[in-house]
């Protein structure tokens, strides 16, 4: 598990502001072609894994007529967020209202991660789902763009909270959404979201990357792929931790370093003869990191395991000098 693809893109800085001449650009010129770029990342994965079922989950920048239009290749599976109020043909016109107008197909319950002050909590969410004929911009009805057949999935939290803010996503997919079961599935698919947006954050906010001084465009694309590959691991510990915790954490740290982090935890010269548990091993990493635990629920974040591994690689090096010197 890992990065499957990455791919550098900024816009042209003489171009931001031109809003009025992007429109009639050729559609490889347009911020439309690192999402269908990312389309085709996924085409060598079914290859590698053909029993896997693959789906590419995009978010609000993603939902443009060009990826909607693109062929879906056998064994993937599309979903993206909807954006716009797009024109659809249907009574309502608008592609929400038209998600909003359909029956409820069934409620489940959604678990919602801690962000910022409000706690962890369960969501009631309302599912709705029904095909859509998404008519294309009038721009590019003029280019003879025929209209897109899709399936939409409207999500609703019911009765939220009266201090965060409501849940509500319009999903919309190639894929039949026939059955409550496929509705069901995609919802899964579209809270797989948030662990990215974690790794994001660990890249942006952990690794600090914006302020790396990296004054040329190669640099700052090697300094990207490196610490990408490290924030990925400390996502993948932390998670971990959290699914499997019992099983052992040599398989994600060497020898070296389990021993060197009980060595500092516990204070004692000599390491024990097995690894402890994947679980135990993290909740260690994030005391290196500051974490405290104050309440029995706490669990440590992606964050405070970023400074604890910053700890960890200093004391595995040190522990590895010293144990070479001890006679």
């Amino acid at each position: 598990m890992g990065l499957l693809a990455q791919q550098g893109w900024a816009r042209d800085p003489d171009a931001m502001g031109q809003r009025a001449r992007r429109q009639p650009l050729p559609s490889s010129q347009k911020a439309s072609q690192p999402w269908l770029h990312r389309l085709d990342a996924v085409d060598p994965a079914r290859d590698w894994c053909p029993p896997t079922r693959l789906v590419s989950v995009g978010d609000r920048e993603a939902e443009v007529s060009d990826v909607l239009a693109a062929p879906r290749p056998p064994g993937v599976d599309r979903l993206m967020r909807a954006s716009w109020h797009r024109w659809v043909n249907a009574p309502q016109r608008s592609g929400w209202d038209t998600g909003v107008a359909q029956p409820v197909a069934v409620q489940s319950l959604l678990h919602v991660p801690r962000r910022g002050p409000p706690p962890a909590r369960e969501a009631t969410l309302a599912l709705r789902s029904g095909p859509w004929t998404l008519c294309p911009p009038p721009p590019r009805q003029a280019e003879g763009v025929p209209a897109i057949t899709l399936w939409a999935v409207q999500v609703g939290a019911v009765e939220p909270p009266v201090e965060v803010e409501p849940l509500a996503w319009l999903w919309c997919t190639p894929g039949a959404v026939a059955t409550v079961d496929d509705a069901l599935e995609r919802v899964p698919w579209s809270s797989g979201r948030w662990g990215r947006e974690v790794w994001h954050r660990l890249v942006q906010s952990g690794c600090r990357l914006a302020a790396r001084p990296c004054p040329k465009a190669e640099r700052f694309r090697r300094a990207l792929a490196r610490y990408s590959g490290l924030a990925w691991r400390i996502f993948y510990a932390t998670m971990g931790a959290r699914t499997v915790p019992d099983a052992p954490c040599r398989v994600r740290l060497e020898p070296d370093a389990w021993q060197a982090l009980s060595w500092a935890i516990h204070r004692v010269p000599t390491p024990p003869a097995e690894p402890p548990p994947r679980g135990q091993a993290v909740t260690w990493i994030a005391q290196l990191g500051g974490w405290g635990g104050r309440r029995r629920s706490d669990r440590p974040g992606p964050e405070v395991m970023w400074r604890g591994f910053q700890h960890l690689g200093d004391l595995t090096t040190m522990y590895g000098i010293m144990r070479r010197d001890s006679p």
